[in-house]
Formats: C-alpha cells, sequence, structure tokens
C-alpha cells in the first residue's frame, strides 16, 4: 500500500508524539538490556525440575506455576510458535495483556529482562533467559479462518481453540481468552508500518524461561503462526520443563530494568501484602 501525502504527514505526527511521551516515560535511562542466551547457557539443575512434557505440534498443554517457579519453552524442532496466555490463579479476571506489557514498557520486542504485565499492572511473568528475542506482541494466534486461507482446508488445530479448550480445563470459559504473546515467531514491522516473517530468527533448540512473579494458570499452545509462510501445516514438537527458579537477588534485571518495571512490582507488593493480610 502506498500512503498519500498527507497520510505520510500523519504519520510522521503520531511517531513525533510517541517520541515525546516516550521520553517523558522515561525520565530515568533504562539498563541496557543484556544479548540473547547461548544456547548452550542456563542449564537447569536437575533437583530443581518439577515437571518435563513433550507437546507435539498442533496441541497444547495447561499448567499452574507457583511465584518463583520458571517455565522454560523450548523450540525442539526449530518449526514451532509457541503461544501462551496466563490468569492469576486466585482471581482469573486479571490475566495477561499484551497491549499494556508493549505500551508500559516503551517497547513491541521481547528479549530477556522484560517483564510480561497483567491488566492491573502487575507483573506476571518475567524472562529470566532468552536465547532468540524473535517473538511476537502483536499479531496473536492462529483461528479456524487463518489456517482455512493459509492451508486451503478446514479441520487443522489451531490456537484460538486450542486456548478454549485450555480454559475448559482450567474451569475457566471461552469469554476467558484473550490475545496471546507468541514466542519464535520472528515478527517485524517495516517502515510502512506492515508485518515481516524473519524466518532465519528461528532456531532450533531456541528456548525462554518464564518466571512467575505471582500464582498462576498457563496455557500454552503449539500451533504454526498466522504469518508464517511455510505452506505445509508442520509445526514440531516443543518442550516444557517447569522448575523452582533461583531466588532473585536485590539487583534482579526484570525488576529494575526501568522505572515501569519497577512500578509492576511496586504493584506486586502491595497485592501480595494484601493477599496476605486477607489469609
Amino acid at each position: 500500500m502506498i500512503l498519500t501525502e498527507q497520510e505520510n504527514a500523519e504519520v510522521e505526527a503520531n511517531r513525533r508524539r510517541y517520541e515525546q511521551h516516550k521520553a517523558l516515560g522515561q525520565q530515568q535511562a533504562p539498563k541496557a538490556l543484556p544479548p540473547p542466551t547461548p544456547r548452550d547457557g542456563a542449564p537447569i539443575a536437575a533437583e530443581t525440575i518439577i515437571h518435563r512434557e513433550t507437546v507435539p505440534g498442533g496441541w497444547y498443554c495447561v499448567t499452574r506455576l507457583g511465584r518463583g517457579e520458571a517455565l522454560r519453552l523450548v523450540n525442539t524442532d526449530g518449526t514451532s510458535c509457541v503461544s501462551i496466555q496466563a490468569w492469576n490463579a486466585f482471581d482469573p479476571s486479571e490475566r495477561l495483556n499484551h497491549a499494556d506489557t508493549i505500551k508500559v514498557q516503551w517497547a513491541a520486542s521481547l528479549r530477556k529482562g522484560r517483564v510480561i504485565l497483567s491488566d492491573m499492572g502487575r507483573a506476571l511473568l518475567s524472562i529470566i533467559e532468552d536465547t532468540s528475542g524473535a517473538h511476537d506482541t502483536m499479531v496473536g494466534g492462529s483461528n479456524a479462518a487463518t489456517n482455512a486461507e493459509r492451508y486451503s482446508t478446514t479441520g487443522l488445530r489451531n490456537t484460538r481453540d486450542n486456548f478454549v479448550l485450555a480454559a475448559g480445563k482450567l474451569g475457566l470459559d471461552r469469554r476467558d481468552v484473550h490475545p496471546s504473546i507468541g514466542f519464535f515467531a520472528p515478527v517485524a514491522v517495516d517502515s510502512q508500518g506492515r508485518f515481516e516473517w524473519h524466518g532465519e530468527r528461528r532456531h532450533k533448540g531456541d528456548f525462554v524461561d518464564l518466571r512467575a512473579e505471582l500464582d498462576l494458570l498457563v496455557a500454552v499452545s503449539n500451533c504454526p503462526h498466522p504469518l508464517d509462510p511455510s505452506p505445509s501445516y508442520a509445526p514440531g514438537d516443543i518442550d516444557l520443563i517447569r522448575y523452582q527458579a533461583p531466588q532473585p537477588a536485590s539487583d534482579d534485571l526484570c525488576r529494575t530494568v526501568s522505572l515501569e518495571a519497577k512500578r509492576a512490582f511496586e504493584n506486586n507488593a502491595f497485592y501480595l501484602a494484601g493477599a496476605v493480610g486477607r489469609a
């Protein structure tokens, strides 16, 4: 699509406004984020592993994550997109909010050092390890319609239906299913605001470690991303490892990387203090 001169002017005006608001929102310069985790780095000690399983291509799973536990998502074959949804285990009306995750941290990209926020302004998950950095916070998962358009057939499993089924297993229902975040989904935006797919950024054995900052219900779907250009529906297996994460240090990167992250964890502290008081 070619923009008119007026449309280009509006784009530039909006960009300038965004940069002004971003500057105001970042009165303190955030810490620099680290490079990706090496694929042979961050080994998990065997005694800390709580559970592990393989999710075949097209399928899903649900789990509970206690605060302080972590979930490693492994792109075992290098061909999978791992979509997640998460809810506060004690109040599922609080849920992962991809829009706030983007706008509060002034970044659409997820990588080591970022946090995933709830719609209550609290930190649900911290990304404590990440070999990839190629993730999607904007497009979302597949559904029956996107599958039919991509593969010219019906009946293939998709992310939306997987999450509806997962919600039922967690005692939730269709209305509790919300926009998801996709890991190992190398989506970028070009200068014209169009989505691009960079498949060369997806590699066999990539992993992401998500540390739970509250007690959570988590659903994971292993279906192809709607922008994946592969003509065949052939997602590989993914491996999930739930383990006890190390106790965060006082200078934990995810908790101190920016004023916005600090505020989210302050909100967590107020919430947890109130939960203890009500117990």
